[in-house]
């Protein structure tokens, strides 16, 4: 690794953020799919759907939280397609540039993004209805999962971003990504769930990190639910990761 890498890194992280600046319509467009599908889910169907909980919005929203992360995410394999088709990375590698410092940058960008997204979807949700009577270190708890979660979906978006021969192909590895939390606990609880759908859906990823932000909302419990969580967040970003540098690595050589 460059000793330059950091410094490296955070100028190409300015040059992303400004990009993002001058296109806020990327984070208004990443948090209107997930707020209009909680403002059906809650007032359309939240009605009918049985969840024990005494608000739908409350059970609904670390579903929606992710939901949000998987739509933001495709954006960052937008920006790096953009990049590889304008050669930006060669003219970089004709500088004195760390050469990981690019991927860095645009996965930092997503996490900047992905945040601000979230923020506003968790805003909405208040002024829904949504209540928590969770203290700092619970709400410091979620925040870390999103993150961990954001940067596992993001090191994933590089690989497409980076591969992809048109741009609709950069973007639409993340159709999969959205559709899986409807497969989880996220809108209702697996039990309600046929054999073979339940089977999958308590054995997936989003319904242990939709459980666990659940519990800390509700400063129930986490159980085993958190620890799993983690594990699936930090196996997905190590095993993204490489598979990433090694994309990266056959793309620049």
């Amino acid at each position: 690794m460059s000793k330059h890498f950091f410094a490296d890194t955070g100028v190409l992280l300015g040059r992303s953020l400004r990009h993002i600046a001058r296109s806020p319509d990327t984070i208004i467009t990443t948090a209107i799919m997930p707020i209009a599908m909680m403002l059906m889910f809650v007032y359309v169907f939240g009605g009918a759907i049985k969840t024990g909980s005494d608000s739908y919005v409350n059970y609904l929203l670390p579903g929606i939280l992710l939901i949000t992360i998987a739509s933001g995410i495709a954006y960052t394999a937008y920006r790096l397609f953009m990049d590889m088709k304008g050669g930006i990375f060669e003219r970089f590698q004709s500088m004195p540039t760390a050469r990981s410092a690019v991927l860095w940058a645009h996965v930092l960008t997503s996490l900047v993004a992905n945040l601000i997204s979230l923020v506003v979807v968790v805003l909405v949700a208040l002024l829904m209805g949504f209540r928590s009577s969770a203290g700092v270190p619970a709400w410091l708890a979620v925040a870390g999962i999103l993150v961990l979660f954001t940067l596992a979906l993001t090191w994933i978006a590089v690989i497409p971003g980076l591969s992809a021969k048109t741009m609709e192909g950069a973007s639409a590895f993340s159709y999969p990504l959205i559709f899986l939390p409807f497969l989880s606990s996220a809108f209702v609880p697996t039990d309600t769930m046929p054999g073979p759908v339940r089977v999958f859906a308590e054995n997936q990823p989003v319904t242990s990190i939709v459980n666990a932000i659940r519990a800390l909302f509700t400063e129930q419990p986490v159980g085993t639910d958190i620890w799993i969580a983690l594990a699936w967040c930090v196996g997905i970003l190590v095993v993204a990761y490489v598979l990433a540098m090694n994309t990266y690595r056959r793309r620049i050589s």
